[in-house]
């Protein structure tokens, strides 16, 4: 597995991830017998960057990967763990972004805890409060580093200028933010803006929610996703249009011999070498399928062809509904 630093004078970590959201049951049932699966599978496949949040199975993706780590000591030395804070639910059930000093000590000790690790290798603040500077909350990280429970941080979902801002208090590890060929709005500002501060640009959903894999979501399998039944991009007519539309991928990828998520990561690989995608999946069949398209070695003739089957903007719907929309920075 080729390496790829975690932003300047970071660590060196396997070029692509893996995203531990799939460890909840937000894309469907999943264990701590089928994560210790994926995380064997992950070591034996040189996958190092593991990334997760507190609000991940409200706590249980982070405690699967602690529950690893104890009973596999010499792993946490063998993975880069990141986790993230900041997205609140009141004792009502209302959703709420916080990003105020108490709040994230109290997650990260819990985080801590859950994860049977001394320091986080990269803590992200998973939203922005816009009502908190983010200044302020870049000087409360800075702090986390100096009383060494992390090693770096992060930030989620944010525009290029609040990139920039943070980094004028202190360097910032990495960005993070959904990016595919079905999402491309990251290469107006912040990908470049990432690059020339040395910062680390993380991509999650990089096949596209399962748009770019052979199997896509519909259906029944849609019913197991609530999240995606109230996406736009899932919703009829557009999804019928989108699986039509990429079509020609699937194609594509079977032609070169690979996964057509295994050619979604091959495509974010080759944007850029800060670039590091962090797909989620519960089987491991898919995630050797991944890991042959991080080896894949892209060709002119295959840019080509990805570029002319999957223009920018070739997809239908909006990636988030309104209501998903609230916390994500928009910038253009």
């Amino acid at each position: 597995m080729q390496q790829r630093s975690l932003g300047q004078g970071g660590p060196q970590v396997s070029a692509l991830g893996y995203g531990a959201m799939s460890f909840s049951n937000f894309y469907g049932p999943m264990d701590e017998a089928g994560s210790v699966k994926i995380l064997d599978a992950c070591q034996h496949l040189g996958i190092t960057h593991l990334d997760t949040a507190d609000v991940y199975g409200s706590g249980f993706s982070e405690a699967c990967i602690g529950a690893y780590f104890r009973a596999n000591p010499s792993a946490a030395d063998r993975f880069s763990v990141a986790t993230k804070a900041a997205i609140y639910r009141s004792p009502e059930g209302v959703r709420s972004h916080r990003n105020d000093a108490a709040y994230l000590t109290q997650q990260l000790d819990q985080s801590l805890t859950r994860l049977s690790v001394e320091a986080i290798d990269l803590f992200y603040v998973h939203r922005r409060d816009p009502e908190t500077p983010i200044e302020e909350v870049t000087e409360t990280l800075a702090g986390f580093i100096k009383a060494g429970k992390i090693k770096g941080f992060g930030y989620s979902e944010i525009a290029p200028t609040s990139l920039q801002r943070a980094n004028e208090v202190h360097h910032v590890m990495a960005v993070q933010s959904e990016y595919s060929l079905g999402v491309r709005s990251p290469e107006m500002g912040l990908i470049q803006s990432c690059k020339s501060l040395g910062t680390a640009f993380v991509a999650f959903s990089p096949v596209g929610r399962s748009l770019l894999t052979d199997k896509p979501h519909q259906g029944d399998k849609l019913k197991e996703v609530p999240f995606l039944q109230d996406n736009p991009r899932f919703m009829e007519p557009n999804l019928s249009a989108n699986i039509k539309a990429t079509a020609p991928f699937r194609a594509l990828a079977a032609d070169i011999g690979l996964t057509a998520a295994g050619l979604a990561i091959a495509w974010a690989l080759d944007q850029d070498d800060h670039i590091i995608p962090i797909p989620g999946t519960r089987s491991v069949t898919h995630l050797e399928g991944l890991a042959a398209g991080a080896s894949f070695t892209m060709t002119d003739e295959v840019r080509d062809a990805l570029a002319e089957i999957l223009p920018i903007g070739w997809a239908h719907g909006d990636r988030y509904s309104l209501a998903q929309w609230v916390g994500p920075e928009k910038y253009c």
